[in-house]
């Protein structure tokens, strides 16, 4: 089942490690508005008529958006594709935005999940990281999503934050288990170049990422989840009760999507292209008619690697008859090879003709990933 990922380039303030595409301006709002239905025609054979089982609204800050144009949205998307009746349709979303009035307005739109950006329940990591929101908003956020209607919340944790004690992090994932959420995705916070968070590393206003708290944090993280009943079923993201992100497990399967808007990337299982990422161009292409992206058609080698290494963070691991079918036998041996050494040494085990990685070898898991690279 394809997906359809929406990019909502618009946020109230910058997040200092963010490195998304966005705009604090809102001036062009509604232009953009009116090009993404244009760009939803245009693209609407793209994804050649498959059922859509999935749509996700990123960003950006898509809780900026009113009911109304939520909805105009909606309406364009189902004029154009075959959306499932059981569709999962996510709609990301900060703490602030996330009044009680906000979302009653949000009940009375096709979204059925929301992704809250919490971060932190600390405010002083909130206040490193130039969050809008407190931590206050978004232990209140969660529950009046969850007395409204909203079953289906995942919330985002950051750990490896400079100043992030253990003692806190292990603080910020009770709060989280506490608050009965059947999702979480946390990640390491990254230094990204060209972001206000590298800028102040670099000065020394911040210290920068301690690699090996970051690494304790990860495994403060995997003891935790597993004690509070969460399954790992990616390298970030964690759910109980069978409650997957099926968004983001098409990804990681290699599913068809589609993306709309500035910077969004779209796969359709031979090729990869990505929208212009400037708003105005954006605009601008789209009300002559004309699609502004780039394209790259993917090498065999190319899309074995990224099953690699988009397969061996799931749960469901790295199927080795697949890549015998797909990419044939000096794939397979090339594979068996230079994994032999990590199933040894107990990072990966081989069950039933999968490889999956271990706890042990979660911790080093990029690298076991390039190590199966193929390349020219």
């Amino acid at each position: 089942m394809a997906g359809i990922y929406i990019h909502i380039p618009f946020c109230k303030q910058a997040c200092h490690y963010c490195d998304f595409h966005f705009s604090t301006s809102l001036q062009n709002k509604d232009a953009f508005l009116k090009a993404l239905q244009k760009e939803i025609v245009l693209q609407k054979q793209y994804l050649k008529s498959e059922q859509i089982s999935t749509i996700y609204f990123g960003g950006g800050t898509p809780s900026l958006l009113s009911k109304i144009e939520l909805n105009q949205i909606f309406d364009c998307l189902k004029s154009n594709f075959q959306i499932n009746s059981d569709a999962e349709i996510t709609l990301e979303a900060n703490p602030d935005d996330l009044t009680e009035a906000k979302i009653k307005e949000l009940k009375d739109t096709p979204v059925n999940r929301l992704s809250i950006g919490i971060q932190s329940f600390y405010d002083e990591d909130l206040k490193l990281m130039n969050r809008v929101h407190t931590a206050e908003e978004s232990i209140k956020a969660v529950k009046l999503a969850q007395d409204n209607g909203f079953d289906n919340i995942t919330i985002d944790l950051i750990y490896g934050i400079p100043g992030l004690t253990d003692h806190r992090w292990r603080n910020n994932l009770q709060i989280a288990f506490a608050l009965d959420v059947n999702h979480i995705s946390a990640y390491c916070l990254t230094v990204e170049p060209k972001t206000a968070l590298a800028h102040k590393v670099k000065v020394g206003l911040i210290s920068d990422v301690d690699e090996q708290q970051s690494l304790e944090q990860f495994k403060i993280m995997l003891e935790a989840m597993h004690n509070s009943d969460f399954v790992q079923y990616e390298i970030s993201n964690f759910c109980r009760n069978g409650v997957f992100s099926k968004h983001n497990s098409n990804y990681w399967k290699k599913e068809k999507y589609l993306g709309l808007g500035p910077s969004a990337h779209s796969f359709d299982g031979e090729s990869r292209q990505w929208n212009i990422s400037n708003n105005a161009l954006y605009i601008q292409s789209i009300e002559n008619g004309e699609l502004n992206f780039e394209k790259e058609v993917l090498t065999i080698e190319q899309r074995y690697n990224e099953y690699v290494m988009t397969s061996l963070r799931t749960i469901w691991g790295l199927d080795l008859d697949l890549i015998q079918n797909n990419f044939g036998k000096k794939f397979l041996d090339d594979c068996l090879k230079e994994v032999k050494l990590y199933i040894q040494s107990g990072d990966v085990l081989n069950e039933e003709n999968k490889l999956y990685l271990t706890d042990k070898g979660k911790l080093i898991a990029d690298k076991i990933a390039s190590d199966l690279f193929k390349t020219n």
